[in-house]
């Protein structure tokens, strides 16, 4: 059994921003934190008070996480970036909206008591000693992971503890968030306190200034009365929230927010489901009796036939049955539609579950396809309009000699470079029949000919490759052409230059993908003079599309290598800045090289160039931790530590230096999924170097000292190179099936009931009536399940006194 909590978060846009340049506008972006780490940073968008992102990231994150809170940011090139104000939301609020938030939320001003962070370990125990007079003790043993408080990436941390009007100070730890004090303090118990609350509060000491407050706890000593002692980590909080005199004046977020919180039963509970779904499949090609696939695809709304689409695509996947799931619903379709002009064109869970496929299995694809073309545009920031009202005049020629440019000039140029972007791309895709992958091109295979075979007709000729082209083309490349951050070809968002020019190449695609030249010209006649380069790609597309459909299964792989080839190789690759130290070596001043890292299914390796024959590597199974270094370190937020041990016991570091924290972030996610199931990792580590015979971070001289932090699996990123997880899957698709399942009843005897009448099925297949009752059976038995991990989940705190983060 496993807790799996999921956030989806959607950075839609912002509005009313204050402006913080002298050009009388700002340069927003946001920041992610999950409990304080940054996690998500979105892409700058200059020079304006209204931005528009339209990013969405899945984060798995631990079930004890607290907040999510979002930082948006003005970026100055000369200067630190200007803090404009951040949204908070708390675990307690998204877990009381199932269905998600979605709306604009004011930003507030950031108030420094209320940015803490870090947790603290304390001791607090009652001494009584015959007659004489209760005492209260408090240790203060350590802290962890405080917030930076100085400009050298760190703090001064000091600890204060208040008990009915007294006070005590512990001495100041310098240059440290993970301090170790193991001091005492007591204080004399009164029959009646004024005041029955302990207050520890930690603070930032300066010399100059006045002191950082850092956090505090708070304990109620009359509910301490009957434990006598109690020792743990705990959360440190903020203060008492001030009022903001910019309350309402720094812009607001559209934001939509879901957290989606699974109890993962053991693989047995989920086996029934997972069988019946794969024989509901397996059998539905033999005749039109309502089955399971087809009361899912009648009962599935509007408004989760994306989710839904995507666990079951997950889960075929795994069963090495996807090729027969797309079909089972490419058949459901076809017997819906009548009109060939409007086929999977709409968001039918056929359409969705298609869609999801692509991006699942045929990222890699994409990503080979697309990324030259997009490089070239990125890089050549050429200015290309076709639309006469809205091209921009400007001059042209050598110096002294300047002419301005006309609207023909313009148009005549722009339709030059397009028709280049254009022959490019259509040269490319119709080379890709050669490395498309295998499952794409047996499932593009399959629609094309069922499409064949329901619209057999001369007059009809032309549907079986728009049907194709209906997810190649309009859901697949042109999606990824219009928007190539989202779909992880570059990393930042495109200019106003180059977003004009990818959305007329991505229009050009879509009137190819339509197979029709006359209907674009007549609704934007301006794309006239791109019609010779769009004929012609119609006739590239064809050849590709025959060439692509006529594909064969290899005798000698099977479905499920292939899958497993396809989908679960956990890649990524890029040139990172590298330095490795193991137990006796001392750190250099700049370690740093680069190299190219790659991460394969079983290893990590790193070369100095992508192709180099000489490599070395680090067997994923040997690493114990992978975690993030501190900034005050190497003057860098973003390097990350990979700690893993040799076979003969030696311990070694490898650090990782990224460019941004996206990056970061990525490469932590990647790397700890693929070590999940690693069995020796550590639960604890440090998070500074060890250098001048002590550690950066808690100032310990031991250097086999196992840790002053623990160690953080739990925040990933959700990627579409993901390793498939096939009890997550099936719980996802329980949980919606249960909230369903009284209207998959309904459907079922209506069904029934209208076959009846019209007379075309008199013999009912008692298995797969046997079929639909066992699903509601499985679904039972798996809801006891759930409850009795609830029951015993509450025994099990029944008796918790004080709520412990560790």
């Amino acid at each position: 059994m496993a807790k799996r909590s999921t956030l989806f978060i959607r950075i839609v846009e912002g509005k009313n921003l204050p402006i913080k340049d002298i050009t009388g506008s700002s340069d927003p972006y946001c920041i992610v934190r999950i409990d304080n780490e940054a996690i998500i940073r979105t892409a700058t968008i200059w020079k304006t008070l209204s931005p528009f992102w339209g990013e969405e990231y899945n984060v798995h994150v631990p079930p004890s996480f607290h907040t999510v809170s979002l930082y948006v940011m003005d970026e100055d090139n000369l200067s630190r970036d200007d803090v404009i104000g951040k949204v908070s939301i708390s675990k307690e609020t998204l877990s009381g909206k199932p269905q998600g938030l979605d709306g604009w939320m004011n930003l507030t001003e950031i108030d420094p008591d209320e940015e803490v962070q870090g947790e603290i370990h304390l001791q607090i125990s009652l001494l009584v000693d015959g007659n004489a007079p209760r005492k209260l003790r408090c240790r203060v043993l350590e802290a962890r992971d405080l917030a930076k408080k100085d400009r050298n990436g760190a703090s001064d941390p000091f600890v204060r503890v208040r008990y009915n009007g007294k006070s005590h100070e512990s001495a100041v730890v310098k240059k440290s968030c993970y301090p170790r004090w193991n001091e005492s303090f007591e204080f004399e118990l009164d029959d009646t306190p004024a005041d029955s609350l302990l207050s520890v509060e930690v603070w930032d000491w300066d010399l100059v200034s006045r002191n950082d407050f850092l956090g505090k706890v708070l304990f109620n000593i009359n509910r301490l009365q009957s434990a006598q002692q109690e020792e743990g980590w705990f959360r440190l909080g903020p203060d008492k929230p001030k009022h903001s005199q910019y309350e309402g004046t720094l812009g607001s977020l559209r934001l939509q927010l879901r957290l989606r919180d699974e109890t993962v039963l053991p693989s047995s509970h989920y086996q029934p489901l997972t069988e019946l779904l794969c024989r509901s499949v397996e059998t539905h090609l033999n005749g039109n009796w309502p089955d399971l696939i087809m009361l899912i695809d009648e009962t599935t709304t509007s408004e989760n036939r994306q989710e839904v689409a995507t666990n079951l695509v997950k889960l075929f996947l795994g069963q090495g049955l996807i090729k027969e799931f797309l079909d089972v619903l490419f058949k459901l379709e076809l017997e819906k539609n009548t009109e060939p002009n409007t086929l999977f064109r709409s968001n039918s869970l056929a359409s969705k579950s298609m869609e999801s496929f692509l991006k699942v299995a045929g990222m890699q694809y994409l990503h080979r396809l697309l990324g030259p073309i997009i490089n070239r545009i990125f890089e050549e920031k050429k200015y290309v309009e076709l639309d006469p009202n809205k091209v921009e005049l400007k001059e042209a020629g050598c110096t002294g000699l300047h002419r301005l440019q006309t609207e023909a000039d313009v148009i005549q140029q722009s339709s030059s470079l397009l028709q280049s972007y254009l022959s490019e791309l259509m040269a490319a895709i119709l080379q890709s029949s050669s490395y498309c992958p295998l499952l794409l091109c047996q499932a593009f295979q399959q629609l094309y000919q069922r499409v064949q075979a329901r619209f057999p007709d001369p007059e009809y000729r032309k549907v079986k490759f728009i049907a194709v082209t209906s997810f190649l083309c309009l859901r697949f490349i042109s999606p990824a052409i219009m928007s190539p951050k989202l779909f992880h070809l570059r990393e930042k968002h495109a200019d106003a230059r180059t977003s004009r020019t990818l959305l007329l190449l991505a229009k050009a695609v879509q009137t190819i993908g339509n197979l029709d030249t006359l209907v674009c010209c007549s609704k934007e006649p301006w794309m006239v003079p791109l019609q010779p380069a769009i004929q012609q790609g119609i006739a590239q597309l064809k050849d590709f599309i025959t060439r692509l459909v006529s594909c064969h299964d290899s005798e000698d792989l099977g479905l499920h290598a292939r899958m497993s080839l396809q989908c679960g190789s956990m890649e990524k690759e890029g040139f990172l800045f590298l330095h490795k130290t193991k137990d006796k070596c001392i750190l250099m001043t700049s370690p740093f090289k680069k190299y190219y890292v790659t991460l394969s299914k079983d290893t990590l390796s790193y070369s100095r160039t992508q192709h180099s024959k000489k490599s070395s590597f680090i067997s994923l199974p040997k690493i114990r931790a992978v975690e993030k270094v501190e900034e005050k370190c190497f003057g860098s937020a973003n390097v990350m530590q990979i700690i893993s041990s040799e076979e003969s016991g030696q311990q070694e570091t490898l650090y990782l230096d990224c460019k941004s924290v996206n990056e970061l972030n990525q490469w932590l996610s990647a790397l700890r999924k693929a070590c999940s199931h690693n069995t020796n990792t550590m639960s604890c580590y440090h998070p500074g170097i060890y250098k001048a015979d002590r550690w950066s971070c808690c100032h310990q001289k031991e250097k086999t000292d196992p840790g002053c932090d623990k160690t953080r699996h739990g925040v990933t990123l959700q990627e579409w190179y993901d390793p498939l997880d096939p009890d997550l899957e099936a719980q996802l698709i329980y949980r919606h099936l249960s909230s369903v399942q009284h209207a998959m009843r309904d459907k079922y005897y209506e069904l029934i009931k209208q076959e009846e009448v019209d007379g075309t099925d008199t013999d009912q297949d008692p298995k797969k009536v046997d079929g639909i009752t066992r699903l509601f059976k499985i679904l039972q038995d798996l809801h006891d399940a759930h409850m009795a991990v609830e029951q015993e989940e509450r025994l099990k705190n029944k008796n918790v006194f004080l709520e412990l983060q560790t």
